[in-house]
């Protein structure tokens, strides 16, 4: 006899086909209980409010709040559930924005149906899971030298970008640091300068891999 508690689901999914075939393995796997099925993430803390999950299977692509924003906002509100993302992208710097957001997992959207299984007993456990091929991406950035190419940061600098690894949005961190929301976006434009970098996620990385945070 199996004692293990059941662990619940909520899928967030925008490809309706996904989605279905989703729902239909969840709904017949022992020990697991799915919650509830959304297209988007819209009404975000409602949803997780009424359904209290242990996992998300979250994908990243979606239209309005996207998934990278949404284990930010799960992450803040809910810190005790696990998320795991979903994706047909493998790119470093989703991975990395993922990872730096909160999500305890990374999975490729045709990975085989035993192991989205596995992917989610094991986050929900407390554990990560990630495919082989992002496994190996992620192990290769951190062997990467911690210092290729120096960059220099001002203090304040190091602070908005020590916010954005954090997941905190232009806004938090103008708050944290006291100083206008205009003063945050310019410092962003800057350290995207100094990095070499177009986005939030890619100066995420960039952070980690060098340790300029």
């Amino acid at each position: 006899m199996n004692n293990e508690p059941t662990i619940s689901v909520v899928i967030f999914e925008d490809n309706a086909a996904l989605r279905d075939s989703l729902a239909l393995l969840l709904q017949n796997s022992s020990g697991i209980e799915l919650k509830a099925v959304y297209a988007d993430a819209t009404r975000l803390q409602s949803r997780m409010e009424q359904t209290l999950p242990d996992v998300v299977l979250m994908d990243i692509q979606m239209p309005g709040i996207n998934g990278i924003e949404a284990v930010q906002i799960i992450k803040e509100k809910f810190p005790g559930v696990q998320v795991m993302m979903q994706t047909v992208f493998d790119s470093d710097d989703k991975v990395f924005a993922s990872l730096c957001a909160g999500a305890s997992g990374y999975i490729l959207k045709n990975t085989e149906p035993a192991r989205v299984i596995q992917a989610i007993r094991e986050v929900a456990g407390g554990g990560s899971f990630f495919t082989p091929s992002i496994a190996k991406k992620v192990l290769q950035s951190f062997q990467q030298p911690a210092n290729a190419g120096y960059v220099q940061l001002t203090a304040r600098e190091k602070e908005v970008l020590q916010g954005l690894v954090d997941g905190a949005s232009y806004k938090m961190i103008a708050a944290k640091l006291d100083i206008r929301f205009g003063t945050v976006h310019t410092h962003v434009k800057n350290i995207y300068e100094k990095l070499h970098v177009n986005s939030a996620s890619e100066a995420v990385v960039k952070a980690i891999r060098q340790r300029l945070v």
